[in-house]
């Protein structure tokens, strides 16, 4: 599967709200409108069907690369697939049918302040660690306070900037203390993972390496060899089978993860049977490697999955810590070279839409002129940005008719000119100090070298040279981190409610911090003025302006050369398994597959 930035990415990736509530009460579940579809006595999500499930079996699922360590929580090293799923439980858990509500998982009841400033949450006292512990109030404030500190990954330092404290009331409640009001923060603190205190008394959090660790979930590490498996094994003695939020998930007594270094290779074993699952991000694949007797006779079976889910951003990102990328008349002649829709139809299959927004599939997409209330937002920094802002958003450069690629280059070719760059010996671009244009990209799968290619040849003809080349996973999420790179493929994802994430892809203050989303190195003042907006934003309609209004700034400053999207998933899958006849609407394809079980034979 993918680095574990994506991993995370997708972990995070559905960021939700909650209303303002008058008085303060206990309740099974929390929403932005304060609307929840499962009343307090529902007995399961109607994406997963206890009913009909089977519980037995093994689940042979893979990974790419291979895992140096056991805490998917810190900035150093790789962890396997599935550990903070099977192992980690949060305090509530999110529905996937429905965009802005979470339910009770180690929690029982929530409780929101009227003023909003705090919340309050009580423990379900039957929630117990694998060690039969119970998850006390002390867990959870060791928790937050590890995430918080320079001991785990950056990401959450930012994400849960604004609660300031946790206070223990008693052993089975703890309340979070907000600095400021924020919308958000009573939602994402639901999210937070909880460990066994007892247990980091002894190992180390920052250094646990291959310890496996002891979580609450409804798995354990069963074996492993590091690097290449995994083995999880079902715990019939998980204290939360019945709680609604889990039943009908987690049917198979063993899941085991496989680690390959290709997924070239990883394609060949799936039709080999090796593993169960294949999720396809290769359209090339798609189209034409899912073919055979085994595919015709149904023993293997290819879906594509709706959804729902935002769309995002993914492109080619300059990393702006280096200094050919700080002209933007550079960053626009870049973006002319690349040719989409020859790439669509020659190397896709047709199957992609350019993305033309960082909310791409969402109302959050910014259209047209701004509106009145983006004008109000974004003029205050007039003097600070390219007057595009203030027009139609810029869409991606097009070789549709009349459109073409020799236009595109010759204006690729007066922007390079303009912005000081001279042909020089070998038909290579040189700077004012007789600097060679040379750009490295660096690649996380074989498969986009296919894509890189001809986008190469045609920034050749301008005078640059591309090279690109594919590292192994762990190296990529190293250089990523470190942000060692001059361009690479980037994915941004985004919810249906943009919030706090945001504040570590594009503000200032996370430019610079190790293990950020900010990976092209943005720092711009009315980016990080409109990212605040975001994150305090009061209503549904603020929050829209402001992400539009965002939107607009990150387009009109060219900080990538947009890829393109698809509105589902992609699915492979040996046929023996069952599965609830009605799916999620915002969900991963993983989200889903731990409702299936496996049929009898």
């Amino acid at each position: 599967m993918s680095p574990r930035l994506v991993k995370t990415l997708i972990t995070f990736g559905l960021m939700v709200f909650l209303s303002a509530q008058s008085p303060a009460r206990a309740a099974h579940g929390i929403s932005l409108d304060g609307k929840l579809k499962y009343a307090a006595d529902f007995d399961h999500f109607a994406y997963s069907d206890p009913a009909r499930a089977r519980v037995g079996g093994t689940l042979t699922l893979h990974g790419i690369g291979g895992f140096d360590t056991m805490n998917p929580y810190t900035l150093k090293g790789t962890p396997p697939d599935m550990l903070s799923a099977f192992l980690f439980e949060t305090l509530t858990v999110q529905s996937h049918d429905e965009p802005f509500a979470q339910y009770g998982l180690l929690a029982r009841d929530i409780e929101l302040a009227p003023d909003g400033q705090s919340i309050t949450y009580t423990l379900n006292d039957a929630a117990r660690f694998a060690d039969g512990a119970p998850v006390t109030s002390a867990d959870v404030a060791f928790s937050f306070e590890t995430l918080t500190s320079e001991q785990a990954h950056p990401f959450y330092q930012s994400y849960w900037k604004d609660i300031s404290r946790a206070e223990i009331l008693d052993p089975r409640r703890i309340r979070f203390h907000f600095a400021r009001k924020n919308r958000e923060l009573p939602l994402i603190t639901g999210e937070l993972p909880v460990f066994s205190k007892a247990f980091f008394s002894k190992h180390s959090f920052k250094d646990l390496a291959l310890t496996p660790p002891l979580g609450s979930g409804p798995y354990a590490i069963a074996e492993f060899d590091a690097g290449k498996t995994i083995t999880y094994q079902r715990r019939s003695d998980y204290w939360g089978w019945n709680l609604p939020t889990r039943k009908g998930f987690f049917n198979v007594d063993k899941v085991v993860v496989k680690f390959y270094k290709d997924p070239v290779v990883a394609l060949e074993a799936f039709k080999a049977g090796e593993f169960d699952v294949q999720l396809e991000n290769n359209s090339k694949q798609w189209a034409r490697d899912y073919t055979g007797p085994r595919f015709e006779s149904g023993e293997i079976r290819t879906e594509t999955l709706a959804h729902r889910n935002g769309a995002g951003m993914q492109g080619f990102a300059f990393n702006l810590r280096k200094s050919m990328f700080q002209d933007i008349r550079v960053r626009k002649a870049i973006g002319l070279a690349f040719d989409f829709e020859w790439s669509n139809t020659n190397l896709f299959y047709g199957q992609y839409t350019r993305t033309t927004s960082y909310f791409a599939n969402s109302d959050m997409a910014a259209s047209g002129k701004p509106s009145a209330k983006e004008m109000l937002l974004l003029e205050p920094f007039k003097d600070r940005l390219d007057p595009q802002v203030f027009e139609v958003p810029p869409s991606p450069p097009t070789t549709t008719p009349p459109g073409s690629v020799r236009n595109n280059l010759k204006e690729a070719r007066e922007l390079l000119t303009a912005a000081g760059w001279k042909m020089g010996p070998d038909n290579l671009l040189v700077d004012g100090q007789g600097n060679p244009f040379v750009i490295e990209m660096m690649l996380s799968s074989q498969a986009f070298e296919r894509v890189v290619a001809p986008f190469a040849e045609n920034l050749k003809r301008l005078g640059i040279r591309l090279e690109y080349r594919t590292v192994d996973p762990s190296l990529y999420q190293r250089n990523m981190d470190r942000f060692a790179f001059d361009m690479t493929v980037a994915v941004f994802p985004q919810s249906q409610s943009p919030g706090n994430e945001q504040r570590s892809m594009w503000h200032s203050e996370s430019a610079a911090v190790e293990g950020s989303r900010n990976l092209i190195g943005i720092q711009h003042p009315a980016v990080d003025a409109l990212v605040e907006r975001i994150i305090y934003a009061e209503s549904r309609e603020e929050l829209v302006q402001a992400c539009r209004a965002l939107d607009r700034v990150l387009l009109s400053g060219h900080y990538l050369v947009p890829n393109w999207h698809i509105p589902y998933h992609r699915i492979a899958y040996w046929n023996r398994f069952d599965r609830p006849a009605t799916p999620p609407l915002y969900f991963s394809p993983m989200d889903w597959i731990t409702t299936w079980w496996i049929r009898k034979e």
